[in-house]
């Protein structure tokens, strides 16, 4: 009987399709897009691994102290070369990261610091501070902040922030609070660790703005009035329900902000006054950062016939790897468990 059914099944009905065939047909479809998401995770450690195998030479040289030396210094470049540790390099060469690490995080961290809740204001302004029709028109304007050129950023540090963080922001910080050591230091050139941070920090605005606007304007429009149902005022329905809402992507957009902030180069370059041997100690401290001394100072390594200079700047972009993979790290179980919070 089920023989005979299966013989008049009408012609407009589909057949189930047996797992197998459903596999075959899918199959290369499915390698290709594994091969395709394989290509970033295959490329990010084909870097890290030519990094290593290049500065294998400074690695043994210089060992765990050179993320606690501070002193970077070529040696004598015009005397031949010794043999020290296994390694030719230069008589007197110290290389050490510690000051450019302390560089780069003080400088993201005081970046974020300014760029939260500016940038969170924005987010929120855009979200609902505006009328409908200015919406789009704020939101390009942001947008067209995020594609600046970096040394366009440096530039207008140069031209305009520095003689104001000099001759305003510095000496008003020190005169209001100047019981902490860390804001005593007056004006001085403007250069430095304040000139650098809020140069970052301006950089980083739009790509936190952008962000958590995109999520604000994926919420529910029944949960915003759920909100007013109960009685809460705007300020409360942003602050205890849109914003829980979007902690997710908001975590998200500090770390891309951070990882923007760690990896700058040129506008640091131009205004963080290119500090060496010596740590930050104020807010006006001249400061250098991974990033841009790698490129300040690749010429001079260059001349290192040993090319032991080069392959210690290289170490250092492996240290800056490192720590933008631990705060990416860090900032995906931060999402994971806001989102499970939420939940």
């Amino acid at each position: 009987m089920s023989e005979r059914l299966a013989d008049v099944t009408p012609a407009g009905l589909t057949q189930p399709v047996s797992r197998s065939r459903r596999r075959r047909a899918t199959g290369p479809f499915r390698a290709v897009l594994v091969a395709l998401a394989a290509v970033i995770p295959l490329i990010i450690v084909a870097v890290l691994l030519f990094l290593v195998v290049y500065a294998w030479p400074a690695i043994k040289f210089n060992g765990l102290s050179f993320l606690l030396t501070k002193t970077w210094s070529l040696g004598n470049l015009y005397a031949d070369p010794i043999q020290t540790r296994g390694v030719l390099a230069p008589i007197g060469a110290t290389y050490g990261c510690l000051v450019f690490v302390a560089g780069t995080l003080a400088s993201s961290f005081l970046a974020l610091l300014v760029a939260i809740p500016v940038s969170l204001g924005i987010s929120i302004f855009l979200a609902e501070g505006v009328i409908p029709a200015l919406k789009t028109p704020f939101a390009i304007v942001v947008e067209m902040l995020a594609v600046v050129p970096s040394v366009v950023y440096g530039l207008w540090g140069i031209i305009v922030l520095v003689p104001i963080v000099a001759h305003y922001v510095a000496p008003g910080l020190a005169a209001v609070l100047g019981f902490i050591p860390f804001f005593r230091a007056g004006g001085g050139t403007g250069f430095g660790l304040l000139a650098s941070s809020l140069v970052l920090a301006l950089m980083v605005i739009p790509v936190i703005t952008i962000t958590v606007y995109d999520a604000m304007t994926r919420i529910p429009k029944e949960a915003k009035e759920a909100a007013y149902a109960l009685g809460t005022t705007k300020f409360e329905m942003v602050f205890f329900t849109m914003l829980p809402m979007v902690r997710p992507a908001i975590i998200g957009a500090v770390i891309l902000g951070l990882g923007r902030a760690l990896g700058e180069t040129m506008a640091v370059l131009m205004v963080s006054g290119g500090a060496l041997n010596y740590m930050p100690t104020t807010l006006m401290t001249p400061i250098s950062t991974m990033a841009s001394f790698i490129v300040s100072q690749l010429d001079s390594a260059e001349q290192d016939e040993s090319g032991l200079a080069v392959q210690s700047l290289a170490e250092i972009a492996i240290v800056l790897f490192v720590i933008t993979v631990i705060v990416n790290m860090i900032a995906r179980l931060l999402v994971r468990s806001g989102s499970g919070a939420r939940g």
